[in-house]
């Protein structure tokens, strides 16, 4: 192909030449095929790709034609129900609600409804009328240690941090939060001044500590009493792992980190920030326990929990043994799922590392039940919740109230480009860019996330009404129903059992399912 090219431009400059020395006026081929012939010979020489240099000029289409691949899938080759990780019905709602529009469907379901794996809910005879039911439940936050409880609602914004995301994309959120009345996670990242427009704040703090943390990345207490003081903060959630990257901690890439991210970071700039995978503030269960004290003193005694994307088993238990043996619970858990992820992450992570969130909700709920201390502590479902019926599925396997953040990506208009990691994000919420960034209007997209959450618990509402149900807290694992293979369906009451309460605080009554993995744990090592 080399030759070939080779032959072929030596041929194009001679017609060139020919019809040049014929009539002058057609010298302006030069300006066309000199740039692409240099651009072949250097195809030639050059070392870094094979393609280009055995097939110069035309090894470029191969390029183009694979960047251009994602958007040609999705917007010319995709079905419905094609399209990863959320397919294009899945983002049709998000879009129909945060702008008002019609999500009604015609013609009845696309789904395969034999299919393993299909799910549905089982409604009642006795079902009670929409008009009856609080289209907008609170979920009450606070253990019997915590002097400032509080009620979230049942669907909220998940962790985003300032860097993975724009300003104006943390702006809409916040804003967007503080209209519908529910709460922004910071995502590990830190406080920025972003977050504080008057929405809910939770603060998620990470291995980092950012915002709070001392010049070598120690915790520090004063820096997070200056912040956990103020009136947003309502929350503060100490990140163990995320759904994106377990165990591996959280990535900026230097791209994004600009002075500003630094500033609020506590950071310096000019490299990749990079989460350490555990905490230095604590090494043991125990150790948790004091810190737990210790962040509810500093915040004037607002809820404090963990955000973890199980694991091991038994480091889980361990927690839960430490919680028991000190008399000192955490006031919320945040359980990420495995499928979790909004922006840069190894992809053996993102694919084979963490317990998916079904299993993981089951798993959490039947421990902190075993234990005997669900009643102290509300779990919170991250991962893949963007509808009314992942709401109520979540809440059917033990979690207590739910949040999303690539659906709030949607309804700020995201439109799943894959850039999360690269900064050229096309609609200005996963970039740095100032340029890109300015297309995302916030005063229009907050307006688009309020609708979005109100819509979606509304139809969270409306399926619980229709399973003859008025209250989150009454959603049991006989609701949802799923196909095993195609001539067996079962509830997740007979999927995933529930255990007996207490069973867990002594090994005489432990089921022989949880034995393993009690007897490994320990509240003095993770």
């Amino acid at each position: 192909m080399r030759k070939a090219f080779l032959i072929i431009s030596i041929t194009i400059l001679s017609l060139t030449g020919i019809l040049i020395y014929v009539n002058w006026k057609f010298s302006f081929l030069l300006l066309i095929f000199i740039p692409l012939i240099l651009m072949g010979l250097y195809d030639m020489y050059q070392s870094k790709k094979t393609i280009r240099r055995n097939f110069p000029l035309l090894g470029r289409m191969r390029y183009l034609l694979e960047s251009l691949g994602p958007e040609i899938r999705q917007y010319f080759i995709e079905t419905d129900l094609d399209g990863k990780p959320f397919n294009r019905l899945q983002r049709s709602i998000v879009y129909q609600r945060s702008k008002k529009e019609s999500d009604s469907m015609p013609f009845g379901t696309q789904l395969d409804v034999y299919q393993d794996g299909y799910e549905w809910i089982n409604h009642s005879i006795r079902a009670i009328p929409f008009s009856k039911v609080n289209e907008n439940p609170k979920v009450h936050i606070g253990s019997s240690q915590c002097t400032k409880p509080y009620d979230a609602s049942m669907f909220n914004i998940s962790a985003m941090s300032f860097g993975s995301l724009s300003k104006n994309a943390i702006l809409a959120l916040n804003n967007g939060a503080k209209q519908g009345g529910f709460y922004h996670n910071t995502g590990e990242g830190g406080l920025s001044p972003y977050h504080l427009q008057g929405g809910d704040v939770v603060w998620n703090i990470g291995t980092g500590y950012f915002s709070c943390r001392t010049n070598d990345g120690k915790f520090n207490y004063d820096e997070f009493v200056k912040r956990a003081t103020l009136d947003n903060v309502k929350m503060i959630e100490i990140k163990f792992s995320q759904g994106a990257k377990p165990g591996h901690g959280g990535i900026l890439p230097k791209e994004k980190v600009t002075d500003e991210i630094a500033a609020i970071r506590l950071v310096s700039k000019g490299q990749d920030i990079l989460s350490p995978p555990t905490h230095s503030a604590f090494t043991t269960p125990l150790e948790l326990m004091d810190f737990v004290k210790l962040l509810r003193k500093g915040s004037e005694g607002k809820p404090i929990g963990i955000k973890i994307c199980i694991g091991n088993k038994s480091e889980f238990l361990s927690i839960c043994k430490a919680m028991v043996e000190t008399k000192t619970y955490l006031d919320f858990i945040t359980v990420d799922g495995g499928e979790g992820g909004t922006g840069a992450a190894p992809q053996e992570y993102s694919d084979h590392v963490g317990m998916p969130l079904r299993d993981a909700i089951a798993f959490v709920y039947d421990a902190l039940n075993g234990f005997g201390i669900k009643d102290q502590i509300k779990i919170i479902a991250s991962g893949k919740v963007i509808t009314g019926f992942d709401i109520v599925r979540t809440l059917s396997l033990g979690a207590d109230l739910c949040n999303s953040a690539r659906g709030m990506m949607f309804a700020l208009g995201c439109i799943q480009a894959l850039e999360c990691h690269n900064n050229t994000c096309p609609t200005g919420v996963a970039t740095q860019n100032p340029d890109l960034m300015k297309g995302l209007v916030p005063e229009e997209k907050s307006v688009r996330v309020a609708r979005f959450q109100h819509e979606t618990v509304k139809s969270a509402m409306d399926l619980m009404a229709s399973a003859g149900l008025s209250h989150p807290d009454e959603v049991t694992r006989d609701v949802i129903t799923t196909r095993i293979d195609r001539n067996k369906v079962e509830t997740f009451a007979e999927i995933f059992p529930e255990l007996e309460t207490g069973c867990l605080l002594f090994e005489s009554t432990v089921p022989k399912e949880f034995l393993y993995f009690w007897r490994k744990a320990s509240s003095e090592k993770f």
